[in-house]
């Protein structure tokens, strides 16, 4: 099996599209806040913070969770942590 190498950004859209499937990626706009765009609430966000610790093998503390407002927030947030 050949493995695949995803950008941050593209393994965040897969995991944001497993949680909301109706977002169309090319219609989001990277800098505004992620839950007004696509209409999550609480809990679909917090499934999503989840699935970000679990797929990038990194903890997202709760106080860091007000940081993660827009795409191009959770993606700053990812390298900053892997970096």
């Amino acid at each position: 099996m050949t493995p695949t190498h995803e950008t941050p950004a593209t393994t965040v859209m897969t995991l944001l599209r497993a949680i909301a499937p109706e977002i169309e990626p090319d219609a989001l706009n990277f800098a505004r806040p992620l839950r007004s765009q696509v209409d999550l609430d609480s809990m679909d966000w917090l499934n999503f913070l989840v699935s970000l610790s679990e797929r990038f093998r990194l903890a997202i503390p709760e106080a860091d969770y007000a940081r993660l407002v827009t795409f191009n927030d959770v993606l700053d947030y990812l390298d900053g942590k892997r970096g």
